[in-house]
């Protein structure tokens, strides 16, 4: 879906991230590390399959990656904002996987998806047409940021803007020009925006103004948001943050649905965990596994950051569990 690292890695302050930690190997790497300390069990050895689903975070070691819309304080108003907020309103975390399924495997364009999407949901109901004048969606260098984008045109258009949505590249483009009133709305997520705003306002390595609580990363992300001259609709409940998947036929062979089941179970030598070359190192990586749940590894395997290598060594049955995002395609829904 993307090519890029989540910030919820534990690097703040960056946003494509990839390989600034390359402590296991380089990205692609087939091979495994050798095994953690501590992963005395027998562990649980990958199995094949064709389905993935996402471990629950039961004791939240990620924090919130909601979608949220940011835009230029200047230009918000609040009709603005409420035509914003119908589109947060009526995501959650499977619908936007659906989105990404029609866009990355179906092959469909974000457009036509989101037009799709708006139709299915009614989405520009209730939205008076009040206002004039141009607006600039920006959307980031992936396929959902493009479909978010082409949600928030349709909105906007009902409220009676002239919407162009651009494509401009990562965060370190788009929000010096939202800032600067160049495009007027992005599509966010709130604890990696949050903490790309915190360096920035606070200097190097602040303390963490993020957490697994939506609240208090609003709040923290409206904080620095203000400073930055940037307003911000409501959180929706599609979350796109960092995940662990698992085939569908391991969960059922190794009864687990949970990362705290998969800790108890898995915890061994069997055990081969797949992500991201840094994921060794990362607080919300294996060293958040190790802290939080207990878990540890058998061996690591370098790939990439949920991406195809991640996914096709789980579908393989190469790994026992791999770093993924929340909301990818790939995943299954029930």
């Amino acid at each position: 879906m993307r090519a890029r690292t989540r910030l919820a890695l534990g690097a703040v302050g960056a946003v494509a991230a990839a390989g600034i930690l390359a402590g296991c190997g380089d990205a692609g790497s087939s091979g495994t590390e050798a095994p953690a300390a501590g992963a005395s069990g027998p562990g649980c050895a990958p199995v094949a399959g064709s389905e993935l689903i996402v471990l629950e975070d039961d004791k939240a070691l990620q924090n919130t990656d909601n979608i949220i819309p940011a835009i230029n304080a200047k230009a918000a108003n609040p009709e603005m904002i409420a035509a914003l907020n119908k589109v947060s309103a009526a995501l959650d975390t499977s619908k936007l996987i659906a989105l990404n399924r029609a866009v990355d495997i179906e092959r469909k364009t974000p457009r036509v998806v989101a037009e799709e999407f708006a139709t299915a949901n009614n989405l520009t109901a209730g939205i008076p047409a009040s206002q004039s004048g141009s607006l600039v969606v920006g959307v980031a260098n992936f396929s959902e940021s493009q479909t978010l984008g082409e949600l928030y045109r349709i909105v906007l258009t009902a409220a009676g803007y002239e919407v162009r949505v651009q494509q401009i590249g990562n965060r370190e483009l788009y929000e010096p020009a939202l800032e600067k009133g160049e495009i007027q709305v992005v599509p966010e997520y709130a604890a990696t925006l949050a903490e790309f705003l915190n360096g920035k306002v606070n200097g190097a390595n602040p303390p963490e103004i993020s957490s697994p609580d939506l609240a208090k990363t609003t709040e923290g992300l409206r904080t620095v948001g203000e400073q930055s001259g940037l307003a911000f609709g409501e959180p929706s409940p599609a979350q796109n943050q960092n995940a662990f998947a698992v085939t569908r036929d391991f969960a059922d062979k190794y009864g687990v649905r949970t990362l705290s089941e998969l800790a108890e179970k898995c915890s061994g030598q069997a055990t081969v965990l797949g992500g991201p070359p840094e994921c060794p190192q990362r607080p919300k990586c294996q060293v958040g596994l190790a802290d939080v749940y207990g878990f540890q590894a058998g061996s690591f395997s370098s790939l990439d950051p949920g991406g195809p290598l991640t996914k096709g060594a789980l579908n393989q049955g190469e790994i026992s569990v791999g770093l993924v995002f929340s909301s990818d395609g790939a995943i299954a829904t029930s």
